[in-house]
């Protein structure tokens, strides 16, 4: 699936529809891998035309932990006048968050955040760059969308059971 399709407008640009082998794009991570206690999973569901990325599990914040995540790490640049994402989403209406990563930070924890809540039908969430804030002190503003090259969705921070479905991203 490429990033960017020559010919549309950037309002048209699709980014991820789960179509295709997106599992093999997609990748579960926990706390675990950093000594905490959180669980789940995420999996593509449904067919056809009518595919999302599920993230479920249990976030414990036992052991400084407290999230789990799907993550999707890629090369093509996104637009440079890229203006935000637009999230076609449905979870349990708990909050969560979208990280996003650059090449130049300097810790693997650190990211840019912006979160968002996942209500119980299906609806579009609009998170525009400038509503991205750094996830630590001294790591600079959010930069431009061209510099992305990781995104995750993310159940983080509290203690909750997390569920959420995500069926397109769209960058505006």
């Amino acid at each position: 699936m490429s990033i960017m399709f020559v010919g549309q407008s950037l309002s048209e640009t699709v980014f991820e529809d789960f179509s295709g082998d997106a599992a093999e794009r997609w990748d579960f991570v926990a706390d675990t891998v950093m000594g905490g206690v959180s669980s789940g999973r995420a999996e593509i569901v449904g067919d056809g035309n009518k595919r999302a990325l599920r993230l479920r599990g249990t976030v414990r914040t036992d052991n400084n932990g407290g999230f789990i995540q799907a993550r999707r790490r890629f090369s093509e640049p996104w637009p440079h006048d890229a203006e935000g994402l637009r999230l076609r989403v449905q979870g349990n209406g708990a909050r969560y968050f979208v990280f996003l990563k650059t090449p130049n930070l300097s810790r693997v924890w650190h990211s840019y955040r912006a979160p968002f809540v996942a209500k119980t039908k299906w609806h579009s969430v609009d998170i525009p760059f400038h509503m991205f804030s750094p996830s630590h002190m001294g790591m600079p503003a959010m930069v431009t969308a061209s510099d992305v090259n990781s995104i995750a969705i993310v159940a983080y921070g509290d203690d909750y059971g997390a569920d959420v479905s995500v069926s397109g991203i769209r960058l505006s």
